[in-house]
């Protein structure tokens, strides 16, 4: 069990509410801005090869959180089964940091993604996209320090270089930085690209905390976690979501939902729903899981990376 810290100040009243989130109105979706391009999605078929060059043929996004390689091997079975079963053609697509992956589904690169909580706000937004599942388990954010840091409170860390997978990660990063600035901590971030990574580094030295989330720590070797102590948790939030573009139909939506949520019942396919963090998948909703973000008044710490 990770150990918190308590938040103090205005903020506070907003993340304790991480659990009850208040609903409330939201846009409507953008209109369809049309197919992604066959060039623009490279990579093998998933699932069923017969679906190529077919309304079956969709684009998956992954956030990376973790190296491309890790990514591949996590998701290609999953969506293999998937595709097996729902007749579709799944096109995995890695990208290469997490602002070239913002990039991606801010453009509608991506007919499938999962993306971080606040990526879904900011992909409703641009696209319409609109979340399908998500895991059960909440998701925290969390400062880790090294086993044996002196480091006891978020003040200890006030001059220090904290390292984060990217500006916009959600619970590693903007949620992490604005309680910081609550607390007056200042701080020298460093990007790293990905949650692996900000382990690694404090691990190494090379930083003296760094931002991540309950889910990936919870994924890495034995021998890393060894070396790691959690400083900080935030309070939980719905975890990431599997998100789809509007043009993708409501059929192949609830084909893909449906099988999904069935594989929760058969013991041979946990592993396949472990590696891809939904271990317990359950419906989503992006209205009533994902636009209260909007409250929390975190925006101000989004930093666009893909302005020209």
């Amino acid at each position: 069990m990770f150990t918190a810290f308590k938040v103090q100040g205005p903020r506070a009243l907003l993340l304790s509410a991480g659990l009850a989130f208040v609903l409330h109105a939201v846009a409507a979706p953008p209109a369809n801005k049309g197919l992604v391009s066959e060039s623009s999605i490279p990579g093998q078929c998933l699932g069923n090869n017969h679906a190529q060059g077919s309304p079956k043929r969709l684009s998956v996004g992954v956030v990376p959180q973790l190296p491309a390689t890790e990514t591949l091997k996590r998701w290609s079975p999953f969506l293999e089964n998937i595709g097996k079963s729902t007749d579709v053609c799944f096109v995995l697509s890695v990208s290469t940091s997490i602002p070239e992956f913002e990039s991606e589904f801010l453009q509608g690169r991506h007919d499938l993604a999962f993306m971080n909580p606040y990526h879904q706000v900011m992909a409703f937004k641009a696209q319409g996209y609109e979340a399908m599942l998500a895991d059960t388990r909440l998701l925290t954010g969390i400062l880790v320090v090294a086993k044996d840091s002196p480091a006891k409170s978020l003040g200890d860390l006030q001059g220090a270089t904290l390292s984060f997978p990217a500006p916009n990660a959600f619970a590693a990063s903007l949620l992490i930085r604005s309680i910081l600035a609550d607390q007056g901590v200042s701080f020298k971030a460093s990007y790293v690209k990905t949650h692996t990574n900000v382990y690694r580094s404090v691990a190494l030295g090379s930083a003296k905390a760094g931002g991540g989330v309950n889910n990936t720590l919870l994924r890495e070797s034995e021998s890393l976690r060894a070396t790691l102590r959690v400083l900080y948790e935030t309070p939980g939030f719905r975890a990431h979501p599997f998100s789809a573009h509007p043009r993708v139909s409501s059929e192949l939506r609830a084909a893909i939902t449906k099988h999904i949520l069935q594989m929760t019942s058969k013991p041979e396919h946990q592993n396949l729903l472990n590696q891809v963090q939904m271990p317990n998948p359950a419906q989503a909703s992006h209205s009533r899981d994902y636009a209260p973000l909007q409250k929390l008044g975190i925006e101000q710490f989004v930093i666009n990376e893909n302005k020209n």
